[in-house]
């Protein structure tokens, strides 16, 4: 399935051919150039609505991904209020431009070309480049927010362009296309500032990619050196080897996703060998140089020269030289530059929730699981809670351990929800768990002939309820919401043995795990 590449092999490095139009390269120069520049439409550049002359609203929300158009949407729905979003960049956010949609617009025409080689009586699918990254184009709506802002008229909302920072106790201070300005909010502020990248030392004097080269790649490196061995990690070594890059993942713990079941990290790690990917695990850089760096370097192309790594590794040191390095080590909460001071808070005091009462903080920015979905779950409470204050009413109750769904988009794909078996112990929970091959079920063996993997359940004794799951395999992640259901209404295991699944279907697993339970739990009434 690799696409061609420069002659020469991988000693002669560079690059693959350039595989984007110049529409989409227009438009990824755009995003760079700041709020000006990055605005998609003439429609999207004015926004939606005048405000007034003081330019005052109910709520004004700093961010506009998609915990901030949640939270924006649910604080004046139904209400008759008023809300802003401002947002620098593109509206919409990492997720619908250089996260989640691009990276699953890349990784489901390999799964499924993957599945096209298993399976008698189809031709085994190539792989077009170019046609694939078009695609990831079309995902990412070519990087123009014009959709998103015809989504934020619809329901009232008023887009802001620009750079936002608190000025003062409901005073938000926009720095964008049109000069200075300030916002007033009457009722409360929301902070959806995202998050931002872990470059580690050595590797921030390279110009690396991060997770948004990676995404939006348009020139494919022949070396290619990923460091970290988590969820973007992993994928990003999935679609880059699938386009053609020598990839070597250097991780610095002993396994792939350290925070999933081990034995879904194994499967993984054999997954990616297959693919020709090498992980070193128990690595670290210790030194890195790229003698030729761009100062500013385009979106998804090479950011200059060869780097050159040294990597520590169990006492012994390694050189590697590769094409690009994609640094994939974590992010954290993006709240430098906010003005928080201006209201006496730090950093600290919003990841904590020590914030007035007027003020509250969303998805990645709140320190919370760097998840989407969470994000706008989040929003929808902090939203309705800001419209219940304002009307009068008692805001809702809130759920005070929601559990984290979470799937690795992998070939198989790794899903789970809640507690690992090893958490669980250490929370204190006397545990017992199920464990399945995942083609114990005829649905799941049917998906494809060389599937693989297994399903795990993790079973609080003394509550007779799901604590957590973990499902690895062929659409392992459609799967997972059953899971997350079972957890959050504790439903006792021996109800859900008359949860009949549907038959040849993978969720018939749910039923093989049940039945690997031990018996007390089954039928406490025999106890």
């Amino acid at each position: 399935m690799a696409i061609a590449r420069n002659a020469g092999g991988a000693g002669s490095g560079g690059a693959g051919p350039a595989l984007t139009t110049q529409a989409a390269e227009a438009s990824r120069r755009a995003v760079l150039s700041g709020p000006q520049e990055a605005q998609g439409s003439p429609e999207a550049a004015q926004g939606h609505g005048s405000p007034d002359s003081h330019d005052s609203y109910d709520v004004v929300v700093i961010g506009g991904g998609p915990a901030g158009e949640n939270a924006a949407q649910y604080a004046i729905a139904g209400t008759g209020m008023t809300a802003a979003i401002v947002e620098g960049e593109l509206m919409g956010g990492e997720c619908s431009y250089f996260a989640c949609m691009p990276s699953k617009a890349l990784l489901r025409p390999l799964e499924v070309a993957a599945a096209s080689r298993s399976l008698p009586g189809l031709r085994p699918a190539e792989l077009d480049a170019p046609a694939l990254l078009e695609r990831r184009d079309r995902w990412a709506s070519h990087y123009d927010d014009a959709g998103q802002v015809r989504w934020a008229q619809g329901a009232g909302i008023t887009v802001v362009r620009g750079w936002g920072r608190l000025a003062g106790e409901r005073r938000v201070a926009v720095s964008g296309p049109a000069g200075e300005r300030v916002l007033l909010a009457r009722q409360a502020v929301v902070l959806a500032t995202g998050s931002r990248p872990v470059v580690p030392d050595p590797l921030s004097e390279v110009a690396a990619w991060d997770s948004r080269d990676a995404t939006a790649v348009q020139e494919v490196p022949v070396r290619l050196v990923i460091v970290g061995g988590g969820v973007v990690a992993c994928e990003a070594a999935t679609w880059m080897s699938a386009l053609g890059s020598e990839v070597t993942m250097l991780v610095r713990g002993p396994r792939l996703l350290s925070t999933a079941e081990p034995f879904a990290s194994q499967i993984v790690a054999e997954s990616l060998a297959g693919l020709g990917v090498r992980v070193l695990t128990g690595a670290r850089v210790s030194a890195a140089s790229r003698p030729r760096r761009q100062d500013r370097p385009a979106l998804g192309r090479l950011h200059g020269g060869p780097v050159s790594l040294e990597v520590a590794r169990g006492g012994v040191r390694e050189s590697i030289e590769a094409d690009e390095v994609i640094v994939a080590t974590g992010r954290r909460p993006l709240l430098e530059g906010l003005g928080l001071e201006s209201v006496g808070l730090s950093a600290e005091d919003v990841v904590s929730g020590r914030m007035p009462q007027w003020l509250d903080a969303v998805g990645d920015a709140s320190g919370g699981a760097p998840l989407t979905h969470m994000g706008k779950y989040q929003a929808r409470v902090v939203g309705e809670r800001i419209a219940a204050r304002a009307t009068g009413r008692e805001p809702e109750p809130v759920a005070g351990d929601v559990p984290v769904p979470r799937v690795v988009f992998t070939d198989p794909q790794v899903a789970s929800c809640g507690l690992t078996e090893a958490q669980a112990r250490e929370a204190g929970l006397e545990v017992a768990t199920a464990q399945v091959a995942y083609t114990s079920a005829a649905g799941a063996a049917l998906l494809r002939d060389d599937a693989r993997g297994r399903a795990q359940l993790v079973v609080d004794r003394a509550a007779r309820a799901i604590v957590g799951a973990t499902f690895v395999g062929p659409e392992a992640g459609e799967l997972i919401h059953a899971a997350t259901i079972a957890i959050v209404g504790e439903v006792p295991v021996e109800r859900l043995r008359h949860a009949v699944p549907a038959y040849p279907t993978a969720s018939e697993i749910w039923l093989r795990l049940i039945e690997s339970l031990p018996a007390e739990l089954l039928h406490p009434d025999r106890s």
